[in-house]
Formats: C-alpha cells, structure tokens, sequence
C-alpha cells in the first residue's frame, strides 16, 4: 500500500512538465498529458480503494468483495484484487512505452499517448 502512496508522483512530474513546455513552447503534447493524467488519477483509485480494503489491518488479506468505490470507479465484477493486478500490469506497460520513446531519442509528442485505458 505504500508503493501506491508514491505511484503517481511519477505521472504528475511528467504531466507538469509536458504541460509547461506546452505552454511555453505552443507545442501539442500529442495527447500525453492526458494520459498521463489518467495514470495519476488510476493510482489515486488504487490507494482509496487498498485503504478501504485494509482498514489498517497488517499481514496477509484475505479475500473480500469490492468495495462500491471500486465497483463504481472500474465498473467491476467482483474480485477488485484481480482488477488491481491488471490495470498495474497496463501501467508497466504504458511506461515502458514512454521510456522506449525516450530510448529512441524522440519526443513523446511524436508518438501518440494511450488513450482511454481505465
């Protein structure tokens, strides 16, 4: 749970950034702002809902149903441990993307941002 309390700090950094040099510079971030944003506001989801989930409780936990803030936000079934899992598993995705761009030495405006990938 406390990895979640950092994960969107990586998101908002790189979201400001492109902000402000869409700004300053009149360049269109080709739609990476709003992903990025997206990813921010995921992460924040994933903390509330551990939270809710927890309640402070250490050591293992078991499995309980979705909680209706999970269900509302991810539209869910029932298992929102599951959900969790995958939706990091399209973080890691999506940044390793990000970083692949960067590797290539190219801007990330030059390759569209995902969109819509809650």
């Amino acid at each position: 749970m406390r990895l979640e309390t950092v994960a969107v700090v990586p998101g908002m950094v790189g979201r400001m950034v492109l902000q402000l040099r869409s700004i300053c510079r009149f360049e269109h971030s080709g739609g990476w702002i709003r992903a990025l944003l997206e990813e921010v506001e995921n992460e924040r989801m994933h903390l509330m809902t551990m939270v809710e989930l927890v309640k402070s409780k250490c050591g293992t936990i078991e499995n309980v149903r979705a909680s209706a803030i999970a269900l509302d936000y991810w539209i869910l079934p029932k298992d929102v441990i599951t959900v969790i899992r995958a939706n990091e598993a399209h973080h890691h995705d999506v940044n390793h993307f990000a970083s692949d761009i960067h590797f290539q030495g190219k801007e990330l405006r030059e390759a569209p941002g995902p969109l819509d990938y809650r």
